[in-house]
């Protein structure tokens, strides 16, 4: 089959991530999949456009209302997948959330990542709780293998023996959901007291008007910086070096920073949300905080208790083995794509 995948396709993005590692699933089983960024499309009817061309014979979509609203009347049958805001914050919008209903209903099926969002969509759209399945994202990291990591801390100006770097790492894109400013001032003021920590927000920019008040907050931090996007690789090889992962997000569908730092036997510090909650376990494959306060004790806990560190690696390195298969993520969506037929 020729099959259009609709999704938001920024670079170093969970979306973006997501939608590459589904099109080289759909490519596998024989199909043609053509990734298309939904915020490159004008409207429906530029979809409906390609369909009438014959270009398509089935579509996805990951975010029901940014991608999903584009295929609806096109024609063709398409399947869905929750990109995370969709179902934790645009369902709040009743426009928004009318018009996902929509989608699902045209949809032959959706994908949620977590039984926790599949309940979500239940709740929301009772009527279509019969097509919506759980698949927790695969995952398979591939870091760099000759990345430099002395150099880049150097272009990072960290003033210290190399060796003696706590180096935390925040991943994400810089929009206001992520909240990655939510640490800032506690950070910095540990760092003050602890000048061997530093974090890093890594990321590239979303919103250029909260960028630029990241850019100002950090001016003024200490002992935390912003570097600008990194290839997938690269940025892979930077968590699998660093102490330690760090979400500080308000809302996530599924972090991919945090399952690929679980991959590569990184442990995670992440805020205390359902998106996080669901995939890490406090004390047991992460640490969960809820306020800037207590992620500088747990974090100087897992500085000054090694084991501690050694069971969290251990114990989320085989959950995301066990849970977080990409073979197993490749053969549910070519057996659900396969349904499309």
């Amino acid at each position: 089959m020729r099959i259009l995948l609709l999704a938001c396709l920024r670079a170093q993005t969970g979306n973006s991530s997501t939608a590459g590692r589904i099109q080289s699933h759909l490519e596998a089983a024989g199909h043609t999949c053509v990734l298309k960024d939904a915020a490159g499309v004008l409207g429906p009817s530029e979809v409906a456009g390609l369909v009438a061309e014959g270009q398509f014979d089935a579509g996805l979509v990951i975010h029901l209302y940014k991608a999903g609203r584009l295929l609806r009347g096109s024609g063709i049958p398409f399947g869905a997948v929750f990109g995370g805001t969709d179902i934790n914050e645009d369902i709040k919008n009743e426009e928004k959330s009318r018009v996902m209903g929509a989608v699902l209903q045209e949809a032959r099926f959706a994908v949620a990542f977590t039984c926790q969002m599949k309940e979500a969509a239940d709740t929301q759209w009772p009527q279509c709780r019969n097509k919506i399945y759980v698949q927790p994202q695969g995952i398979l990291t591939s870091p760099t293998p000759a990345f430099n990591y002395e150099a880049f801390l150097r272009r990072t100006e960290i003033p210290q023996r190399l060796d003696a770097v706590r180096l935390f790492v925040l991943v994400c894109g810089l929009r206001r959901v992520k909240d990655p400013l939510f640490l800032v001032d506690a950070f910095s003021e540990w760092h003050r007291n602890e000048t061997s920590v530093y974090m890093i927000i890594i990321g590239p920019t979303i919103d250029a008007q909260f960028t630029s008040e990241v850019e100002a907050k950090l001016s003024r931090a200490t002992g935390v910086q912003l570097v600008r996007e990194m290839p997938q690789r690269d940025l892979q090889a930077v968590m699998k070096c660093c102490f330690a992962v760090v979400n500080s997000s308000i809302s996530e569908g599924m972090s991919a920073s945090i399952l690929e730092a679980m991959d590569l036997g990184v442990p995670v510090l992440a805020r205390n949300i359902p998106g996080n909650a669901a995939v890490v376990s406090h004390e047991d494959t992460g640490l969960l905080f809820s306020d800037p306060q207590e992620f500088v004790r747990l974090a100087q806990r897992l500085i000054d208790n090694p084991s501690l560190r050694t069971r969290i690696v251990a114990n989320a390195k085989e959950y995301v083995e066990k849970r977080h298969s990409w073979e197993l993520e490749r053969g549910v969506y070519q057996s659900l794509v396969a349904g499309l037929q």
